[in-house]
C-alpha cells in the first residue's frame, strides 16, 4: 500500500524538521543528523533485504547496503526472532539520517504491514528501525509520530524501534540479488516498482 499523497501530491518529507518540531533529543539528536562524519551505519528491516537493499543501491550517500538477518536487543536471547535486514552504511555530508527514513517509509516499504510485506509472510519480515542510542531513537520515534499526526497512511504504523543485538551478513548469491536477478518474477513484480517509486518521488537522491 502506497502511503497517501499530500495536497502538493508528494510524499511529507521529514515532517519533523521542516515543521521545526522538536526532535526530542536536543544538540545530541541535531548532532546525529548533521555528523561531520563521512560514515555512519544504520540497520533498517522492511520485508525481503532484496527489496530494502536493491532501493538504496540507488540512492546517493549510501556507500554499501548489505543484507542479513538482524535481531533486536528487546527480544533478549539468540534464539529471539531476527528479521531480514540491511545495513547501510553513508556519508551525513551527502544524505541525512532523516533523509534516509523517508526513502524507508514512502518507497521501501509499507509501515503498516504487520509481520508481513507483500507476498512474504512472519515475523521475519517485519518493520524495524535499529538505533544506536537514546537519542537516535527520540529522532525516528518523532519521526513516527510526525508521520501519525499527518495521517501518511491510512492505517496504523507499525515499525518497531529497537536497538540491535546481532546482524548475520547473508552469503554471497543472497547480496545484490535484484541486480544479478533483473528478470526474476518476484523482483519483477515486487521490486522493480520500488525503484522506479524512487526516481520518482526523489529525483534528487536517484543514481543509476
Amino acid at each position: 500500500m502506497a502511503p497517501k499523497r499530500s495536497a502538493r501530491g508528494r510524499f511529507p518529507l521529514a515532517l519533523l524538521m521542516l515543521a521545526g518540531l522538536p526532535l526530542g533529543g536536543g544538540p545530541a539528536a541535531a548532532r546525529l543528523l548533521h555528523a561531520a562524519s563521512h560514515k555512519a551505519e544504520v540497520v533498517l528491516a522492511g520485508g525481503c533485504y532484496w527489496g530494502v537493499e536493491s532501493v538504496f543501491r540507488h540512492v546517493k550517500g549510501i556507500s554499501s547496503a548489505t543484507s542479513g538477518l538482524a535481531t533486536p536487543v528487546a527480544a533478549g536471547a539468540a534464539s529471539a526472532p531476527f528479521a531480514e535486514a540491511v545495513r547501510l552504511v553513508y556519508d551525513p555530508s551527502r544524505i541525512s539520517f532523516a533523509r534516509i527514513l523517508d526513502v524507508f517509509f514512502s518507497v521501501a516499504h509499507d509501515p503498516t504491514q504487520l509481520d508481513r510485506q507483500g507476498p512474504d509472510v512472519g515475523t521475519r519480515y517485519r518493520s524495524i528501525v535499529f538505533v544506536q542510542n537514546d537519542s537516535q531513537r527520540a529522532v525516528v520515534r518523532a519521526y513516527i509520530d510526525s508521520l501519525t499526526r499527518a495521517h501518511a497512511y491510512r492505517r496504523p504504523i507499525v515499525t518497531e524501534v529497537a536497538a540491535l543485538h546481532s546482524f548475520e551478513v547473508m552469503p554471497p548469491d543472497q547480496q545484490d540479488y535484484a541486480e544479478k536477478h533483473p528478470t526474476d518474477p518476484y523482483i519483477v513484480t515486487n521490486d522493480k516498482p520500488k525503484i522506479e517509486a524512487l526516481y520518482q518521488r526523489f529525483p534528487q537522491l536517484y543514481r543509476p
